[in-house]
């Protein structure tokens, strides 16, 4: 997971799949149960207290960030700016 500059609101959140390789040494690991999040140690500031979750609704799947760095967000939740 990282947040990169772009989308509507000035940030927006990043997910890729990597590989065991992919993992740089000074990434944060963050384990629950099975599920492995890494971040990178410059994204980490903006996501501060934030939640992940994962929702698989009606109308498709998708990762969920409650964020309370975000000042305001797009109506998709890919977005947001700071305060």
């Amino acid at each position: 997971m990282a947040v990169e500059a772009g989308g509507c609101n000035g940030f927006q959140y990043q997910f890729r799949l990597i590989g065991q390789d992919d993992i740089a040494p000074d990434d944060i690991r963050l384990d629950k149960g099975e599920a492995l999040v890494i971040v990178d140690p410059v994204s980490l500031d903006l996501l501060a207290g934030a939640e992940l979750d994962f929702a698989d609704k009606l109308m498709g799947a998708h990762f969920t960030v409650n964020n309370p760095n975000a000042a305001s967000s797009c109506g998709c939740g890919t977005s947001f700016s700071v305060a």
